[in-house]
Formats: C-alpha cells, sequence, structure tokens
C-alpha cells in the first residue's frame, strides 16, 4: 500500500477505505502481487537446480492463499492434519505436502498416512511406534540442531530446551532404531525460529544436517525449514536472501557431490511469502485523552492481532483515512476486556473517531491467530488478485458463534 497523490492506494489503484465501507471493519486484505514477488525473489536467489519451496501455511491457510501458491509451483508445509486437508482441498498433491506435527497422537500421523502425504517425525517414541505400525512407509526425520535463533522467545525452535525435534545427540539412539527396524529415511528436516537476520544462523545449520545425512544413504530431499526475518519499519532490515542463495546454493552443491547424487533442497518460508501482503484496517471508535496519554481506541484487539502483545512485535500504523493531518504522539489500544495495546508513544497523523487505520505486516499470524474472545466475531478477509478485489471470507456472525454450541435443556 502506497501514499498516491496524498491518499493511500492498494495494488490497481484499489481504495482500500471503499474496501471498508463494502466489507465493514476490521477487514484483513491481502495483496498477491506481493506474494508472488517474495516467491520469485526466493526462488531466482538459489543457483542450485532443485529447490523447492514449500510454503509454511500456518501462517495463512485462507483457501485462495492455498490455491494461489499451488498454482506459482509451491509444495506445502503443514503442521496439522487440518492444514493437510486443507492443502488437499486447495489442490496440492499429497507428493507436494511434508506434514510435521509436534505432539500429535498416533490417530492424526494414521490419518496423514491414509492421505499418502509425505510425514516428518520429531521424536524418538513416534519413531519407535512407526517401526509398529507404518515400516513400509518412508519417513523425514526432524532434527533438533541445539542453535538458538529467533526474534522472540516465543518463535526460538531449535534450541536445547525445545520441544520441537529430535535432539542432534540423539542420533545414535535414532540410527538403531532406523536400522533394527528397517526403516526408510527420505529426509532430514530442521527448523531453529523466526526472524532470523543471520545468514551464518542458516548455514550452520546446514552443516549439522549434511553430517547427519552422511548417515543415512537413501535421502531424496534436505529441508532447512526457513525463519528469514522481514521489515516491519521504513527502514528496517531484513535477512539478506541473495546472500543466503549464493552461499547455500554453493555448500549444498558441494555437498551432493560428496554423498554421490543431488538431492532436492527444500525450504519452508511462511511469513516472508505473506506477511508484507497483508494488510488490517480498523475503525477509530474514541479518541481518549488520560492525564499522561492520547488513547486512539479500535474496533478490534488482540482477538483480532495478538502478535503486538504475544510477541511484542511491531507493526506500522497509518491513518488512511486522513495521512497528511499533522502527526500527534498516541498510544493504540484495542477493544478488549483487557490490557490490548497495539503501540505506545506512536506517531500518526491525528486521528478523529471514524477514521481508519491501517496495520502493515498483518499477512502473517494475523487472521490465523485469530479468536472469538470476548464473543466477538473474527473479521472479513478480501484477496486482491490482478488488481480486482474479492472477498474471500466472509466476517463471522452471533449466528456464527452459536454454530457448534448446543442448548442445555435439563434444568
Amino acid at each position: 500500500m502506497e501514499l498516491i497523490d496524498g491518499k493511500y492506494r492498494l495494488c490497481g489503484g484499489i481504495d482500500p477505505l471503499e474496501l471498508c465501507r463494502q466489507y465493514g471493519t476490521p477487514l484483513y486484505v491481502y495483496d498477491a502481487s506481493i506474494m508472488e514477488r517474495q516467491y520469485r525473489r526466493l526462488i531466482s536467489a538459489f543457483s542450485y537446480p532443485k529447490i523447492r519451496i514449500h510454503y509454511a501455511c500456518k501462517a495463512l491457510t485462507n483457501l485462495a492463499v492455498l490455491q494461489f501458491f499451488q498454482r506459482l509451483g509451491t509444495g506445502l508445509d503443514c503442521v496439522s492434519i487440518q492444514e493437510v486437508q486443507l492443502g488437499l482441498k486447495a489442490g496440492f498433491s499429497p507428493e507436494e505436502i511434508l506434514y510435521t506435527p509436534n505432539f500429535a497422537a498416533l490417530d492424526e500421523y494414521a490419518e496423514a498416512v491414509r492421505l499418502g502425504v509425505r510425514i516428518n517425525i520429531d521424536a524418538i517414541p513416534m519413531l519407535e511406534n512407526w517401526s509398529l505400525h507404518y515400516r513400509d512407509i518412508p519417513i523425514c526425520i526432524r532434527i533438533n540442531p541445539h542453535i538458538k535463533a529467533g526474534g522472540h522467545d516465543n518463535i526460538s525452535v531449535g534450541h536445547v530446551d525445545s520441544k520441537f525435534g529430535i535432539s542432534i545427540h540423539q542420533l545414535p539412539h535414532v540410527l538403531r532404531i532406523v536400522e533394527s527396524q528397517g526403516l526408510h529415511v527420505e529426509g532430514l528436516h530442521m527448523h531453529t525460529g523466526s526472524d532470523i537476520l543471520d545468514v551464518d544462523v542458516f548455514l550452520r545449520g546446514a552443516e549439522i544436517l549434511f553430517e547427519v545425512a552422511r548417515k543415512f544413504p537413501d535421502l531424496q530431499f534436505i529441508d532447512l525449514g526457513s525463519g528469514f526475518k522481514v521489515p516491519y519499519k521504513p527502514d528496517d532490515i531484513e535477512t539478506d536472501v541473495e546472500e543466503l542463495g549464493l552461499k547455500l546454493s554453493q555448500r549444498f552443491e558441494a555437498f551432493c557431490q560428496e554423498y554421490g547424487r543431488k538431492l532436492k533442497l527444500i525450504l519452508e518460508p511462511g511469513k516472508f511469502l505473506v506477511s508484507e501482503a497483508g494488510y488490517l484496517f480498523a475503525r477509530c471508535t474514541l479518541v481518549k485523552q488520560t492525564t499522561s496519554t492520547v488513547f486512539v481506541g479500535l474496533d478490534t484487539g488482540f482477538n483480532h492481532l495478538i502478535r503486538p502483545m504475544f510477541y511484542g512485535a511491531y507493526h506500522r500504523i497509518v491513518n488512511v483515512t486522513e495521512p497528511n493531518f499533522k502527526p500527534r504522539i498516541y498510544t493504540v489500544v484495542g477493544n478488549m476486556c483487557e490490557t490490548d495495546t497495539f503501540a505506545v508513544d506512536r506517531r500518526i497523523p491525528e486521528v478523529v473517531e471514524g477514521d481508519i487505520l491501517a496495520f502493515f505486516n498483518a499477512g502473517a499470524y494475523g487472521w490465523m491467530m485469530a479468536s472469538n474472545y470476548n464473543s466477538r466475531p473474527r473479521p472479513a478477509e478480501v484477496f486482491i488478485y490482478k488488481g480486482k478485489a474479492h472477498l474471500v471470507r466472509r466476517r463471522e456472525t452471533l449466528d456464527d458463534l452459536l454454530a457448534t454450541q448446543l442448548p442445555f435443556e435439563d434444568w
């Protein structure tokens, strides 16, 4: 979204204020052209020919978005059987989907086997269970490399105390199970965290997986996860994916020569592909002056965008209605019966009741982490494709909140 002649415009010259009038607020809007730009940028950064991008769909599983990435040619990284089912419905073939759950029950794995998707195992007890039930089904193994990386403790998942993956120090145990039970390991996987800036973190992780890979002679792919940092502020820094692509392509090519054949290199970006493509629009319901603070209250809260409260995440906020007014200092808050502060002491063009404010970088983990807290419905979603806006999820209603509830009548 850009300022053009003093007014904010989305892709194709679409007026965001008109979308808010048509579909109401709060409103999520996604720009397909930015998603494609990010995908093309990542693909072009790698010279290694057998590169494969799997969209980490936990970031945003709207069916239209899944269908769009399927048409771009990505695979899919799924962390629940429901994501697998959505991916299949969106048109992904089973072999294009890698199912990587955490602490899922055996019956969920059984359903993944029935659906025919690729399966990633991240715990020794599940590996032992696998040999009892599905010995002939090939698997991928998720390794915890003991690398602490990520922009927040809640999104750092490769450290020594993480619940994710099998510790690199447990590799001898893994090898005993694989060899004694005759398991077929077709892939190795790791993921260290999110918002990782340092390219060397990925290269260190790759070296660890290369060492492990030498123990498995029949691999088809190595999956290095993702976690690329995207810019949140106008002058913010981001992961240099071009540098990563250059260095990792060279190193992966060299490893494959040592290994004896070219393996598929998989990356699993989620936020990198959709974060900058998304916006959350909300209406100012009240401007409230206290003794020391001017609050801008919105018709949304952490029930719709929890990242600032959960991760301390920064989201750029602009006044879409009056972008040229003189800036004032505001604390932007939501309408929850909790402390749901989006921003403190933020400089924004003067806001009055009824103005529409926009949150940038709302494409990843925005709607997906939304809830019905305070019994408020979740927002509608609009997908902009080839310069035209399409409603791809209607706003919830009270009937939706009641749809799964059963009346209690045994008084």
